[in-house]
Formats: structure tokens, sequence, C-alpha cells
């Protein structure tokens, strides 16, 4: 789809480098026709003055404001989208009690599409004013609503990846809710991705078609192994759950004899193009071939307080260079906000490098290595989660997607007291991260398109 190009100026932050802030104070960025930069012109550059004027003329120049700042869009790699309706709610039991209790009877009702458009409408619209303009979705088994939640993602212009979820284990799942058969269930995978890349034919395509075996307990051996060959087949992104509590984590063991990560390495669901959510308690043997793979994990730290008892070791998968984004799992977590993503992430780093337990001495409390900073949190929810994905995105770059956010400090709602006697520009962006809320943003861009204006 093309669109007017059109230029935008101020001072934008993106980390494109892990623990790397970079400060673009008073840039010009031209956006082309197909929604991605064109240039970064710095206030220096001979041509920077001549093209703001030239957009100016033109009635295409958008400038910022005092107090507001330019972001790169977030992205979200691990989001139940049929389990909307219960944010902020039932998260009084283990997962296992969880799923069969609560998810299960809910992501039922989804066989009405007409309740999935109206919920995933609702959704999609929420994240995109929450600053998410990139989200990895696992829907349900239902082919119709979740192609309906990938039509509903385009037409509203948010960057996707839509999975149809996969569970066909008559053993661990209600026979109210559940693929028939593994057979079947490959082949509406099938039918799904085709669907998919129908609605969306574009040489780079704002929504994907996704894998989607809800986790190892949910499905047949049969049913993973046909995944992995539609995977091998079509080269598309694939997401599941994995070691993400103790029972899981247990299950599979107990069934296979291994960990979940070689499981799916086994049945060759683990690619470059795999996000694994959770995680938690991956060996180091599990690291290196998720590294070797150049699979994804998608961290979530939220909700691993409340259904793993135990936190990712994201300080030790940074440090190896294995691919690591934010997932905020709506609604095992209760916020749709990354940037609260973000915090949640800077406080479990914290308890598992610094230790909770006073009654120990201090160099004995916690794990080694230093807990990640706010520049890290934040590359997580931008350029991490993009490398993660393998998508141009997540930074200013000329030839990437212009997927923005802009954010506002001055507004009546704000948190964010910034004030320009006392705070730089780097003091700032940290209060951002720390503080800024759905409030402080008021217009979002993805693919160089408006979606978001308050």
């Amino acid at each position: 789809m093309t669109r007017e190009p059109f230029a935008l100026a101020g001072t934008a932050f993106h980390t494109p480098e892990r623990g790397k802030l970079e400060v673009l104070d008073n840039h010009l960025f031209l956006i082309d026709t197909q929604g991605r930069i064109a240039e970064v012109l710095a206030p220096d550059h001979p041509d920077h003055e001549g093209r703001k004027q030239a957009a100016r003329q033109a009635g295409t120049l958008v400038e910022l404001a005092e107090g507001q700042y330019l972001l790169p869009g977030l992205i979200d790699l691990h989001i139940h989208a049929p389990q909307w309706p219960h944010m902020g709610k039932a998260l009084d039991v283990p997962l296992e009690v969880w799923l069969q209790k609560y998810t299960f009877p809910l992501e039922a009702r989804f066989a009405d599409v007409d309740f999935a458009r109206e919920v995933y409408a609702e959704l999609v619209e929420n994240l995109l004013a929450n600053g998410t303009t990139t989200a990895l979705y696992f829907a349900t088994v239902h082919t119709p609503a979740t192609l309906a939640l990938a039509e509903i993602c385009l037409e509203k212009g948010q960057r996707a990846l839509v999975g149809k979820v996969v569970m066909d284990d008559p053993d661990q799942c209600p026979p109210f809710y559940r693929d028939a058969d593994a057979e079947s269930a490959v082949a509406d995978t099938r039918q799904f991705i085709e669907a998919v890349r129908a609605i969306d034919q574009g040489e780079r395509p704002l929504v994907q078609p996704v894998i989607t075996p809800r986790f190892i307990p949910s499905c047949t051996d049969a049913a993973l192994q046909g995944l992995g060959e539609l995977a091998q087949e079509y080269g598309c992104h694939v997401q599941t759950h994995c070691s993400e509590s103790d029972w899981a984590n247990e299950y599979v063991r107990s069934r296979h004899g291994k960990t979940d990560a070689s499981s799916l390495d086994c049945f060759g669901l683990l690619t470059r193009h795999t996000i694994l959510a959770h995680s938690n308690f991956i060996t180091p043997e599990d690291m290196g071939l998720i590294q070797d793979r150049g699979a994804g994990v998608a961290h979530c730290p939220l909700s691993n307080f409340y259904f793993a008892n135990a936190v990712f070791p994201l300080r030790a998968a940074l440090d190896r260079g294995m691919h690591v984004g934010l997932g905020t799992d709506v609604s095992g977590g209760y916020s749709p906000s990354l940037f609260d993503g973000c915090r949640h992430a800077l406080s479990a780093s914290r308890a598992l490098q610094s230790g909770v337990h006073a009654s120990l001495p201090p160099h004995e409390r916690g794990a080694q290595g230093d807990p990640i900073s706010h520049h890290e949190a934040f590359w997580l929810a931008t350029a991490g989660g993009a490398e993660a994905l393998d998508l141009p995105t997540g930074r200013f770059r000329a030839g990437h997607e212009f997927d923005a956010l802009l954010i506002d400090t001055k507004v009546a709602a704000s948190n964010v007291r910034i004030r320009t006697e006392d705070d730089t520009l780097e003091d700032a962006f940290q209060k951002i991260v720390l503080n800024a809320t759905r409030a402080n943003i008021t217009s979002v861009w993805v693919n160089g398109r408006n979606v978001v204006r308050q």
C-alpha cells in the first residue's frame, strides 16, 4: 500500500543495540510512500533545513512540540488474544488448573465469530493505544475466528503475527475445546496459513500467519510432527510455550524424556523464526540449542510471577547473545502495557540478581551478574523483539519500517515530569520508560500510517 510521504521533526530516543541509548536530538525523519524510513537527517546535515522547509510548505511536516518525543513502536512477543475479557482476574490458581477452570471455557466461546470480532476489535484498538505496534498473537483452535483476528489487525493497521492454536490431545484438552485429531489440526493450520497470506499479499505483509502448537502437553506427537513439516514447507514463524511451570516442565520430561526445547527441536519446531514463551526452566544446554537454532524467547515477567514460581534467567540469556524480547502474556499478565512490561522486567531481574531472602548474607542472596538496566528493558520491548522476529523495525534507521510513538510528557494526566533546567535528555528517556502511561501516547504510526491520534 502506498501513501503520501511525510517528514517528522523533533527529538527521538531509541536503543539500536542492547544497553545503548541513542538520542536523536532535533533530527528530521523522512518517511517514504511505503511507510519506511527513507532518511534520518541530523541538524548539522546540509539538507536538514531545506528538506524541513519543503515538507512544511507541502503540508507534510509533523513537528514535535516542547515536551514531546518520538520512540520506536513497542513489540509484544506473547499475547493470548481471546483472553482479553479475563485480563485482570482469574489469577488465583496454578497454571494447570487455570487452563481447565477459566481459560479453555472462555476460548471455546470463540466458535462464535461475531463474539470473536467484538473482542478482537476492542483488543487491537486498546493495544495500539498502549503503543503496541507489533503483536505476536495466540488465538484459538477456530480457523474462522482466528482469520477474523488477522483481518482486524490489517484493517486497524497493527503489525501482527497471528496463530491458530493447535491442541488435539484428548488426555489434556477438554472435549468441548480441542482439535478433532492431529490430521485435522495440521490441515486447518495449512488452510489458515494460506488464507492469511491471501488477505495480505504484499512483499512486506503487515499481517503474517504463525504455526502455533499451544504447548507440548496439549498436542499429540503426530500433531507436533505435522506442524514441524509445515514450518519447513512454508517458512512460517512458530510460537509455543516452553518450560513455563514446574508442572509443564516435568510433564514433558516424563513424556519425552527430554526438555521442551530439545523435544521441539526433534519435531522441527525450533527454527530461526520460533518464539518460545516463558522458558523459565530452560537449562544451559537448552540455551545453547535455542541460540544455535536462532530461536527467540518471549520473556513474560509479570505472568511468570503468577504461574512459574521462578524467574527467567534473563541476564544469562542476554550475556550469551540469545534473541529475547518482552511479552505481556495477556491475560496471564494483567497489564496490556509494554511500558509496564519493561518495569516488571526490571523488578524481576533485580529480584533474581540481588536476591530476596533477607536472612542470607548479601553475597549469597542472588544469582551471578548484574540486574538489567532501563536501557536494556526498553531494548527488549523494541529492537530486541524485532531481532527475535527477524523484522526490520524497532529502530530509527533508514530502510526500517516507521513504527513509532509520539510521547507527550505535558498532557494533563501525565505521570512524567521533566524539568529542562534539571533533567538531561537521557534523564527524560529514563522518566518515560519508568513512568509513561497510555495517556502520554498521543500518536502511533505503523508502517508510516497514523493509526492512533489522541
